[in-house]
């Protein structure tokens, strides 16, 4: 059975996030809402609509929802060609290739937003394949981008880990029954990320992979070993 190591990617691999509240915050401001960007950050993660109605309600002019996504994509794609690669991520993808790990990045992104965060994380020989916001009816904190990840490495939820920054990465993945390990770098706190279920925390993927050998990897491929 192949194991599977499931990365979301914004704020996990790539250093975005705060791009994206203020891009959000910006989009929603020509459109006449005040949202504060602390609200923004702690929703990020979630599939623009479900962001939406996270952030405005359930009782909000849906009719907005199309503008207001465009206006993100529009104002986010203007960062395209300079998006950061959080450091040693591309070390930590290939390092788990080279153990035998099939790669699958899980993310809410569209396609194009998808090719950007791609080249800035620049390990396409490591990852076997990628699920985008297009792939599933539903997004995280549902478990469906992570059990069509699994499907694509052609892993049981038991053989695989799924690494992320939000509390919709951790609960996605629990739901699934895969392992959840959260980091840091996305800016969510500790607790937060416990509570919704990460088995293990790390500040970012350099740290992850500085103790991968105790890290709930070294736990999947011991049980797999047996």
């Amino acid at each position: 059975m192949n194991r599977a190591a499931l990365f979301d990617v914004d704020g996990t691999l790539a250093d975005t996030n705060h791009l994206h509240v203020v891009c959000w915050w910006e989009a929603l401001r020509q459109a006449g809402h005040t949202v504060a960007m602390h609200d923004i950050h702690r929703a990020l993660g979630l599939p623009s609509e479900s962001l939406l109605r996270h952030l405005l309600g359930d009782g909000r002019d849906t009719s907005e929802d199309e503008a207001l996504g465009t206006a993100h994509d529009t104002l986010y794609g203007t960062c395209f060609d300079r998006l950061p690669c959080l450091d040693r991520a591309a070390d930590l993808l290939r390092e788990l290739d080279r153990r035998g790990w099939r790669v699958v990045l899980v993310t809410s992104a569209g396609s194009s937003e998808l090719d950007a965060l791609r080249r800035a994380v620049a390990a396409d020989d490591a990852i076997t394949a990628t699920v985008s916001a297009q792939d599933v009816p539903e997004g995280k904190p549902a478990p469906d981008p992570v059990t069509h990840a699994l499907g694509l490495a052609g892993a049981a939820a038991h053989d695989a880990v799924f690494v992320g920054d939000t509390v919709w990465d951790m609960k996605a993945a629990a739901r699934a029954g895969v392992l959840a390990v959260g980091l840091l770098s996305g800016g969510i706190p500790r607790g937060d990320l416990e509570e919704a279920g990460a088995v293990a925390v790390y500040r970012h993927a350099a740290d992850l992979l500085h103790h991968l050998d105790s890290s709930p990897f070294a736990r999947v491929a011991g049980g797999a070993a047996t």
